[in-house]
């Protein structure tokens, strides 16, 4: 029967669906005007001109225009509201499938074509059951009935399909947006999940994925997305899911000698996330050899830049890692050990994209008293010779996603101070005498870069709200250029004193050139000392106060 024929032909009994209205014709008619509607709303859906949609709208008849309408709205309600005896359904089929499959696999362990059916009949309520994750005010009725006991189960499957198919399911389940639209549905998912060690048993399933099948790496990719679902939701599984093994395996992904892939990145964005304001991890990350897994990640853009947008993303989370580790001090041994300042150093010489990195990097590992075995052995390895050249012009802005000005000149200065503050003995004289070097040009910028801060601090002083909090007020002024100010304020002061009287002359010089006075800084060097905070300890605050009050006096 050719297809003409098959078009004319027509039952002999009733016609299975008829029409609302009693101008029907036949079902041919009926299902070529779908065909059609189907054709126009799909044409219709595309980016086109406006002339070109008016242009469809004046071709299609008034018959067809009611065909469109029609199907919009039977597209809009055909899918079935999900009640809870329907959800109760799937999930009895659900049971059903894997209970079958468990049994077909017992029975017949070494042939997979007797048990591949009942798979495949797994796998494909797998794919149904996501319409679960529509309805998070049922996700109680979930966890009531034990499902997440057996999806968890699901991800030591023999079939690593399963396994992927349940991980899919698991993040569509556990979707941010989803979990927000009900409090308690999100609660109970949770904690069911916590509960049955959800974290142990992904990591599990991690290890044996492979990530050269695409199927296998979008169950990488979707498990890390379940992991940052939960961490969103609850920022304590940050911590457990470390301990659990997830911390090693992002480092072991991190190191994984194969092209660069969106994969890479997601792990890199997870570790920032564990990193982010908690020490345990930080720690933890440390005690593992993770600061030498981040510092060899980021030796390869020593000498080359990234090669996209991705991988700039990638090692500007490798950074920002790197820096939230050295926020322990363990770590900063750590780094020292592991020749992170000689890499640093490089990187600024390099004059690459990884520079502006190399940059925050080092003011995290030389700031506070902390940091004072990291400040002399930067004079020792030459860093002077890096530093100053980026302190006496800030590079132009000519690649993709770099410092600021401001933010350059704020690590800059940052890690001068710091080097003034830690550094003794032989390397503090090679510092000071930095600033006498080629007819004091190095005071000179110190100055220019006074004003400069000076100026963004009197503008914001002029607009702040006087009625406001003193802290928040404080903190706008340190965002727009305070804290930048009081920097480069106790880098004269400091220099002033312990270097040679021609410092403070050149000082005295420029000031009464510009018609200001020492009054202006030692206002700022006061403020600065009055808001000191005591990260180091009580006994070093009251120790760095007086000091900076005695500078001050003798300014």
């Amino acid at each position: 029967m050719d297809i003409v024929e098959l078009l004319d032909y027509k039952p002999p009994q009733a016609l299975k669906r008829v029409t609302e209205d009693d101008l029907d014709s036949s079902v041919e008619k009926q299902r070529k005007m779908r065909r059609l509607a189907r054709a126009k709303a799909d044409q219709m859906s595309k980016p086109a001109s406006t002339s070109s949609l008016v242009h469809t709208l004046d071709e299609i008849s008034e018959e067809e225009r009611q065909e469109i309408i029609k199907y919009v709205e039977v597209e809009q309600t055909q899918g079935e509201v999900l009640d809870e005896a329907g959800i109760k359904k799937i999930i009895l089929n659900f049971e059903k499938r894997i209970l079958k499959n468990r049994e077909m696999r017992i029975k017949f362990p070494d042939a997979p074509e007797k048990f591949m059916e009942s798979e495949l009949e797994l796998h494909e309520v797998l794919q149904e059951m996501r319409v679960l994750a529509t309805a998070p005010d049922f996700y109680p009725l979930l966890v009531k009935l034990n499902v997440i006991s057996s999806l968890l189960e699901l991800l030591s499957h023999d079939n690593t399909d399963i396994a992927v198919a349940t991980v899919e399911l698991l993040q569509e389940l556990s979707d941010v947006d989803i979990l927000n639209e009900s409090e308690e549905g999100a609660e109970a998912l949770i904690a069911s999940l916590l509960e049955h060690q959800v974290i142990a048993l992904l990591i599990q399933n991690l290890d044996r994925l492979d990530e050269t099948v695409k199927e296998e790496a979008e169950g990488v990719h979707n498990t890390l997305a379940i992991i940052e679902n939960l961490t969103e939701i609850n920022p304590d599984i940050c911590s457990e899911a470390a301990k659990q093994g997830l911390l090693h395996w992002l480092l072991k992904r991190l190191k994984l000698k194969a092209p660069f892939d969106g994969n890479k990145l997601y792990a890199s964005e997870i570790l920032a996330i564990l990193l982010h304001d908690n020490d345990k991890n930080r720690l933890l990350l440390g005690e593992i050899e993770g600061i030498d897994t981040l510092l060899q990640q980021l030796a390869f853009y020593k000498r080359h830049d990234p090669g996209c947008a991705d991988e700039h993303e990638l090692m500007e989370n490798l950074f920002d890692c790197l820096c939230n580790a050295l926020m322990v001090v363990q770590n900063r041994d750590r780094f020292l050990k592991g020749e992170g300042l000689q890499l640093m150093n490089l990187m600024l010489r390099e004059k690459k994209t990884s520079r502006n990195g190399s940059l925050k990097v080092l003011d995290y590992a030389m700031s506070g008293p902390h940091g004072k075995d990291n400040c002399n052995k930067f004079v020792d390895i030459l860093g002077l010779r890096t530093i100053f050249p980026l302190f006496m012009k800030t590079p132009s802005k000519n690649r993709k996603k770099v410092l600021s000005t401001e933010e350059h000149e704020e690590h800059v200065t940052s890690i001068i101070a710091s080097m003034l503050k830690n550094c003794r003995g032989s390397q503090r004289q090679r510092l000071i005498s930095k600033f006498t070097e080629n007819d004091h040009e190095k005071v000179d910028r110190l100055l220019e870069l006074h004003f400069k801060y000076l100026e963004k601090v009197e503008a914001i002083d002029d607009i702040l709200d006087e009625n406001e909090d003193e802290n928040t007020n404080y903190l706008k002024r340190l965002n727009a250029g305070l804290f930048t100010l009081q920097l480069i304020d106790f880098i004269i002061v400091e220099v002033c004193a312990a270097g040679p009287a021609s410092i403070k002359q050149r000082v005295m010089q420029i000031l009464n050139l510009r018609g200001a006075s020492l009054k202006t800084i030692r206002h700022v060097m006061r403020e600065y000392a009055g808001n000191l905070g005591d990260e180091a300890g009580p006994e070093s605050k009251n120790q760095e106060q007086q000091h900076i009050l005695n500078l001050v006096d003798k300014f």
